[in-house]
C-alpha cells in the first residue's frame, strides 16, 4: 500500500498528535504518512520531527481551514490514493486494508470506515457514522445517526454499502479525481466540503462506499464545538452553497423551500433566546446572497462536466419529518423504499 498517502491536517493540534499519531504509524502498514500543517504556532512540527522522523511534513503558509489547507498540501503529494485523516482520530489495526481493497474497483471514487465515538465506543459518531446520505431537501444524515440522535453500534450497519457522501474525517479518495474536480471548495473553509466534493464526483457517475470492516474512533468537535454558533453558521451557509451548485432541476423552488425551513429553525432559536444561533442562520443566508453570482457560475461549470448522475444514497423522503413528526431515531426504521 505504498501508493497510499495518509494526510493529517493539523493546526495547533500537538496534543492530538501526542495522543493518536503513534497508532497511525503502527497500524497503517507501508502507507506514507504526511502531516499537513496549517501554519501552527504551537510545537506540532517540533514534536513530529523529534518523535516520528518517518512522518513527512508539508507546511502550508497560512491557516486556510480544512478546505484550503488540504488543497494547498495535496498539490505537493504525489500518490495514487489519499486518506484524509483528522488528527483527533484513533485508528485500529489494519484499518487501511479494507478501504484499499474497495478502491481497486475503478468506479469507486472514495470510501470511509465506520466512525465510532472515542468517548463512548458503543455509539456512532457524528462525523460520518457508517456512511452519509442526503434527504430530498439536502439535509445530511448517516447510518447510525439521524440528526442529533446517535445509535448504539450493535453490528446492524456492518455491511458494505454504497452511500451518497463519505466523511471528511477519514476519507480515502483517488488523487486523480480529487484534483480533476478542483478539490474542495475553498470558500467553504470547513464543514460540508466533503459532501460537496462527493456530490460533484457522483455527477460524473462515480460511487462512494462505507466499509465498516475498517473502524476508527473520533473525538469530534476538536476545532469547533458541536454547539458553536460559528459551526452552526458554517453548516447553514455551506449547505446552501452546495445546493445552489449541485441541485438537479429547477433551483429556485428548491432553494426557497430549503431557506424557509432554515427560517423556521431560526425562529425556534429566537423563541428559545438563542440569539447567537439566530444570528448564525441570518448571516448564513446573507452570505449565500452575497456569493450567489459566483455560485451560479460554479453551477454552470459543474453542469458542463456532468455525465451520468449517480443518485444512490439520496433519500426521497424528509429526514426532518421522519425524525420530528414520526419519531424515527434509527436509520433502519426509515422507509427503505425512499432510498435510490
Amino acid at each position: 500500500m505504498n501508493n497510499v498517502a495518509i494526510v493529517i491536517l493539523n493546526w495547533n493540534g500537538v496534543n492530538y498528535l501526542k495522543q493518536f499519531l503513534s497508532k497511525v504509524v503502527d497500524y497503517s502498514g507501508d502507507c506514507r504518512i504526511i502531516l499537513a500543517d496549517n501554519a501552527s504556532t504551537d510545537d506540532s512540527i517540533e514534536f513530529v520531527l523529534e518523535n516520528f522522523p518517518q512522518v513527512e511534513i508539508v507546511m502550508n503558509d497560512e491557516n486556510g481551514g480544512f478546505s484550503k489547507g488540504y488543497n494547498d498540501a495535496l498539490k505537493f503529494i504525489n500518490s495514487e490514493f489519499y486518506i484524509l485523516l483528522n488528527s483527533d482520530i484513533e485508528v485500529t489495526p489494519d484499518w487501511v486494508l479494507p478501504l484499499y481493497e474497495t478502491m481497486q474497483n475503478p468506479l469507486v471514487a472514495g470510501c470511509q470506515p465506520k466512525v465510532l465515538s472515542y468517548y463512548d465506543r458503543n455509539l456512532f459518531e457524528h462525523a460520518g457514522a457508517s456512511g452519509g446520505y442526503l434527504d430530498k431537501n439536502y439535509f445530511p444524515f448517516c447510518r447510525g445517526r439521524i440528526l442529533e440522535q446517535f445509535e448504539k453500534d450493535e453490528g446492524q450497519y456492518d455491511g458494505e454499502t454504497e452511500i451518497f457522501w463519505a466523511t471528511g474525517a477519514a476519507l480515502m479518495i483517488r488523487s486523480e479525481l480529487f484534483h480533476k474536480v478542483g478539490g474542495f471548495d475553498e470558500y467553504f473553509f470547513a464543514h460540508m466540503e466533503e459532501i460537496d466534493l462527493c456530490w460533484r464526483l457522483k455527477k460524473q457517475g462515480f460511487r462512494f462506499m462505507a466499509i465498516p470492516s475498517s473502524t476508527i474512533y473520533h473525538v469530534g468537535g476538536g476545532t469547533l464545538a458541536y454547539n458553536s454558533p460559528k459551526k452552526l453558521y458554517l453548516n447553514f451557509r455551506n449547505s446552501l452553497f452546495m445546493i445552489v451548485k449541485n441541485h438537479e432541476g429547477i433551483l429556485f423552488f428548491k432553494l426557497m423551500y430549503r431557506m424557509t425551513l432554515d427560517g423556521i429553525a431560526a425562529i425556534r432559536f429566537l423563541v428559545r433566546g438563542e440569539f447567537k444561533n439566530f444570528k448564525s442562520v441570518f448571516d448564513a443566508h446573507m452570505a449565500m446572497y452575497y456569493r450567489l453570482r459566483i455560485l451560479l457560475q460554479q453551477r454552470k461549470e459543474i453542469k458542463k462536466s456532468t455525465t451520468i448522475f449517480n443518485s444512490k444514497g439520496l433519500y426521497k423522503g424528509s429526514i426532518l419529518w421522519a425524525r420530528y413528526f414520526k419519531g424515527v431515531t434509527r436509520f433502519k426504521d426509515l422507509n427503505q423504499r425512499f432510498f435510490d
